[in-house]
């Protein structure tokens, strides 16, 4: 029995590969489905480059291609003339054009500088098509994360995001200005060279040539793949650190509450730590890159140049041809020595344009209904009806959810946290979709309108208010695009915070520093509530607007509040209850359920769930 045990054994080893295979497998998988999608990559970026709506840019293609052409026919034509004033010097050979050699250096010197003309010419031309791809690409990425769900952005870290961005872009840039005007023109400029060699020398010229090229080529290629995968290592750790080092900064109020200074430098440190592990074995295997590319060519080099001495002392060649020759190696070597650095970065640079484009093709969640007609509000009273939601699928939040806010009444929600309250705003504003039963704003089922619509109908005052980095003249003139500097202290006026600014030195042009941290908390609250009195919106919903203030502050902000929902639907979501009851009604909600509804008196009197919410709160204050 025992040897049957044993002979089983490798069987039962052998379905699984070890572990370095494994990665090798996966490792090797990553790589081809990298060149799978570099051709869906290509195709993405060819109609920036050739748009059917703009025949200017492809005038520009076009023109830029033909002086492409241009200039790298003059290199090639260059070393000819090189060739003729060192034969003429040595007087050998038939005088070229009948120039004599010093007719022939000038014409070398201005061909030579005609071929670095036309190449800036090129360049010229297609700049502003290579930026208006650029601008292009940048903008429809920047919109199109405006346009993903909040559910997308929750779960995605900002440090990660923009680094997508900013690398893809990057990427677009590169492939535009090196696949276009360095791998092409490469290519060109070496059928060129060996059509010369083979008809002006010989075959076995052209043939040397070709297979150090293609050695050349070959060996590139092969150390390059290894270094992408090294490559991606150390992007991958530089997108870690540089999330780590802004979600620290972005927390900067948390990291001095606990004294976390140490530990978060520790923390950007181990990430950058890895970094350069990585870093630097990208760096050695540039070193064994660039060598071995040395002796490839300085041995095709050599090969070319003994031929030719040999065919020299034979009186075959001229001077000036050994001399003609060694310039087309010369010419060769120079494109050839950045081929490393060029395919390394083209294969980088598909690599980010791949993840920008992942990231356009993110479906938003949230979207509006072909031919969506605009939400149109006539008295603004919002109806929920039976709704349901979940963020999860193993944890419900609604759950069949009902109640109403007549046009001009104020309704509060209340309830314990995780009842489901901020909730409802969300799907108000649509940050969300219901998942079943409907929400509907006079009528209108907000699935059915358009979100811009939608959004322009509703005023936010969240328990949060986060402010650019910008003047506070500019935090409120954002509620209304286009806003008179009057429109803004009148909104500044009726929040309650006019006095507070113009006694500061620089008035409505003070900067609040990022996310206002440079204002208090009421003074942020203020903020936001001019911000959305300017917007000017039927419909006002106030997340937990005051629950972070102290009492003095609410109680400010309250009447500031008080005025902002005058001629208004509100909606209130509240945790505090001596917030809101003075609200027409009161929607009590527990797990996702309105267990009850009525006024602040009603509801004491029925001695229910709002009535221990109420005697608790009172007995805590």
């Amino acid at each position: 029995m025992t040897a049957d045990r044993s002979a089983t054994t490798p069987s039962k080893t052998s379905q699984k590969p070890p572990m370095s295979e494994q990665v090798a497998t996966e490792e090797d998988a990553a790589v081809e489905q990298e060149r799978q999608s570099a051709a869906l990559v290509l195709r993405k970026v060819a109609p920036y480059l050739w748009p059917a709506d703009m025949p200017w840019v492809r005038k520009r293609v076009v023109w830029a291609l033909v002086v492409l052409v241009l200039s790298k026919v003059l290199t090639v034509t260059t070393p000819q003339f090189y060739r003729g004033a060192v034969d003429a010097l040595a007087e050998e050979g038939v005088p070229m054009l009948a120039l004599g050699a010093v007719g022939l250096t000038i014409a070398y010197g201005i061909v030579r500088l005609m071929g670095v003309g036309f190449q800036q010419l090129r360049d010229a031309i297609f700049a502003r098509v290579g930026q208006r791809a650029l601008r292009t690409l940048a903008l429809e990425t920047f919109s199109h994360i405006h346009k993903l769900s909040m559910r997308y952005h929750i779960t995605r870290k900002t440090g990660g995001l923009s680094r997508i961005i900013e690398r893809g872009v990057k990427g677009v840039d590169f492939l535009l200005r090196f696949l276009l005007f360095s791998i092409g023109p490469l290519i060109l400029e070496l059928l060129l060279i060996g059509i010369i060699l083979t008809f002006q020398f010989d075959v076995s010229y052209m043939l040397v040539v070709a297979v150090t090229i293609a050695f050349y080529v070959w060996f590139t290629f092969a150390v390059t793949e290894w270094r992408v995968k090294l490559r991606r290592q150390m992007n991958d750790q530089d997108t870690d650190a540089n999330q780590k080092a802004i979600d620290s900064l972005l927390n900067y109020e948390t990291v001095k509450y606990f004294g976390a200074e140490e530990r978060e430098a520790h923390r950007y440190d181990s990430a950058m730590e890895k970094y350069e592990e990585a870093a630097i074995k990208t760096n050695y295997s540039l070193a064994f890159l660039n060598f071995g590319q040395s002796v490839i060519i300085t041995i095709g080099l050599v090969v070319v140049m003994v031929m030719a001495a040999i065919e020299v002392q034979a009186g075959t060649l001229t001077v000036g041809e050994f001399v003609l020759i060694n310039a087309y190696m010369i010419q060769i070597t120079v494109p050839l020595n950045f081929l490393g650095t060029v395919y390394r970065e083209i294969r980088q640079a598909l690599v980010d344009m791949g993840e920008m484009f992942n990231l356009l093709e993110q479906p938003s969640e949230v979207t509006d209904k072909q031919g969506a007609p605009d939400l149109k509000v006539t008295g603004g009273q919002i109806r929920l009806e039976n709704v349901d939601f979940s963020y999860n699928p193993d944890r419900k939040i609604l759950n069949g959810v009902s109640l109403t806010a007549e046009p001009g009444e104020t309704v509060a929600i209340v309830g314990s946290t995780g009842s489901g309250k901020s909730t409802i705003g969300r799907l108000l504003f649509r940050f969300y979709d219901v998942q079943g039963g409907s929400l509907s704003i006079d009528g209108q089922d907000v699935r059915d309108v358009t979100q811009n619509s939608l959004h322009r109908q509703i005023g936010v005052v969240p328990q949060d208010t986060v402010l650019f980095n910008d003047t506070i003249g500019y935090n409120i003139a954002y509620g209304r695009d286009g806003a008179t500097q009057e429109q803004v202290e009148a909104a500044a006026k009726a929040a309650q915070i006019h006095d507070f600014i113009m006694a500061l030195p620089d008035g409505y042009e003070t900067s609040v520093g990022e996310r206002g941290l440079k204002l208090s908390g009421g003074e942020k609250q203020r903020v936001g509530i001019a911000r959305t009195l300017l917007k000017d919106p039927p419909i006002l919903l106030l997340d937990e607007a005051t629950s972070a203030l102290d009492s003095e502050t609410e109680h400010e902000i309250q009447d500031a509040l008080r005025q902002a929902g005058q001629g208004r639907t509100v909606l209130t979501i509240a945790h505090r209850l001596s917030t809101i009851a003075e609200a027409d009604r009161i929607v009590v909600l527990e797990k996702g359920v309105v267990v009850e509804q009525g006024n602040h008196e009603a509801l004491l009197a029925q001695e229910g769930r709002y009535a221990q919410l109420w005697h608790r709160q009172q007995n805590e204050d």
